[in-house]
């Protein structure tokens, strides 16, 4: 099989290199020397930024862009075998690769492939632990799911044996990678499209921590059911992280400032190390994902007062509990919550958060999702002050018909929960405008385009 190897450039093309992990991984092969072409179906900033750095592209897949200079092949999950460019480079023998199997290939070129998992947090943990790896001057090579602020976007390129990326379960898109260092975050119902069930999942992150070599490590938070048998037989080492006092790190005397913001006593073994780690973004899962950071970092030498300054240097990622500005005294929040711990974690962020009221739009995304955890959303999302439903956000699915934003609605009814329902963005605009008022916070939540409002509110 085919291996990319960064000492040895070759050329490479990309099917569909605006897709913003695809697009990344073409600027690290492009600054490590590959010539680096690709297609996609329209411009944007992305193909843009990739054209200026003096990437080939080109818009519309036709068979004659697989030329014969092109050594191997990368394309993204949402690519087809009938696909025109996909067929030529078959029909050459040209070493084809679906995006997960080459960020596996790239790994390997690393000493230390951290890969971050865990059905929620990956965004956020991946951001916090390459914030700490900067600040220790390591130097590390970056891919990130979101923009972060250190690395002005989602790849960075670093010259050392650190790499660092987020690794997600769909699909079993992970099992694909290479890693030397794992963490596990935790592991939740999602994704039910692809997985039969919670104990498909299970299964899926326990194969995922057997790619491990023996003398890698995985950090694991404890506080996952039945961890011990994600874990069972692995020859390397495991670090467990959680809110027990049983994990190897915990935090004690957890408290948040006027912001939100965590602080809490370093606890290694049960035993206080002396050390009160501060947090610069908020809500309590942020504390947990610090700890899994915490002792990854610790695991590679980095100090703790390295890792502090790493962590306050953190301020969070785009669509991560974003704050977006203000309008008539009205604070704006964007979060990319779209599954119901995610939305527990953010209206508890929100708590602590100043505000009068709390206004929240939630974009429910995908119908698989919406209906296989109605009863969970309904739950969840009865405990918002003041809640408005848009539309669901189909992303990659069609209509089925038996599944709308009514439908959770009725189902928050039963719980005695009011919420509202517009069908369009402009009614839930001008809903907003008249209902909200100065001192209040309004968070516009959702994995789709659900972020369109609150802009929309402050440019007006």
């Amino acid at each position: 099989m085919y291996q990319i190897n960064l000492q040895k450039p070759c050329t490479a093309y990309f099917i569909g290199i605006g897709g913003i992990s695809m697009s990344g991984f073409a600027q690290l092969l492009h600054e490590n020397g590959f010539t680096v072409k690709g297609s996609d179906s329209q411009k944007s900033k992305i193909t843009d930024h990739l054209a200026a750095l003096g990437i080939d592209i080109v818009y519309g897949q036709k068979a004659e862009n697989i030329t014969d200079d092109i050594d191997f092949v990368v394309y993204t999950a949402a690519i087809h075998p009938d696909n025109p460019e996909f067929m030529a480079a078959k029909e050459k023998n040209l070493p084809i690769m679906e995006r997960a199997v080459m960020v596996g290939q790239v790994m390997k070129n690393y000493k230390n492939a951290i890969g971050i998992s865990g059905t929620h947090g990956k965004t956020t943990t991946t951001s916090m632990l390459s914030q700490i790896f900067l600040e220790a001057g390591k130097d590390p090579t970056i891919s990130v799911g979101g923009i972060l602020d250190a690395i002005k976007g989602n790849i960075r390129i670093g010259h050392s044996e650190n790499f660092i990326t987020e690794a997600c379960e769909y699909t079993n898109s992970f099992l694909k990678f290479s890693p030397t260092a794992e963490i596990i975050l935790n592991i939740d119902a999602d994704h039910l499209d692809f997985f039969k069930d919670l104990e498909d999942i299970r299964q899926s992150f326990q194969k995922y921590t057997t790619l491990l070599p023996e003398d890698g490590v995985l950090v694991i938070n404890a506080d996952i059911p039945r961890y011990q048998e994600i874990i069972d037989g692995l020859s390397c080492r495991v670090i467990t992280f959680g809110q027990d006092n049983s994990a190897e790190y915990s935090a004690s005397n957890i408290s948040f400032d006027k912001n939100g913001h965590g602080m809490f006593d370093l606890v290694h073994n049960g035993k206080k190390t002396g050390d009160t780690i501060h947090l610069n973004v908020p809500g309590e899962h942020n504390i947990s994902n610090a700890l899994s950071s915490i002792a990854l970092s610790l695991y590679y030498g980095i100090s703790i007062e390295q890792i502090q300054k790493g962590l306050l240097a953190f301020s969070g990622t785009e669509r991560r509990f974003e704050l977006k500005g203000s309008f008539h005294g009205v604070t704006v929040v964007d979060d990319y919550a779209h599954h119901p711990t995610e939305i527990a974690a953010t209206l508890e962020a929100a708590k602590r958060y100043p505000h009068n009221h709390l206004w929240c739009v939630f974009q429910p995304h995908t119908y698989s999702r919406t209906r296989a955890l109605l009863k969970e959303f309904a739950n969840t999302l009865s405990q918002a002050e003041n809640l408005i439903l848009t539309d669901i956000y189909a992303a990659r699915e069609q209509d089925p018909g038996d599944i709308s934003s009514r439908t959770l609605q009725d189902e928050l009814k039963k719980l005695g929960k009011n919420s509202y329902y517009f069908s369009n963005f402009e009614e839930i605009e001008e809903f907003l405008s008249k209902k909200c008022i100065d001192g209040d916070l309004l968070i516009t939540m959702g994995a789709g385009n659900v972020v369109n409002i609150g802009e929309s509110l402050l440019s007006k």
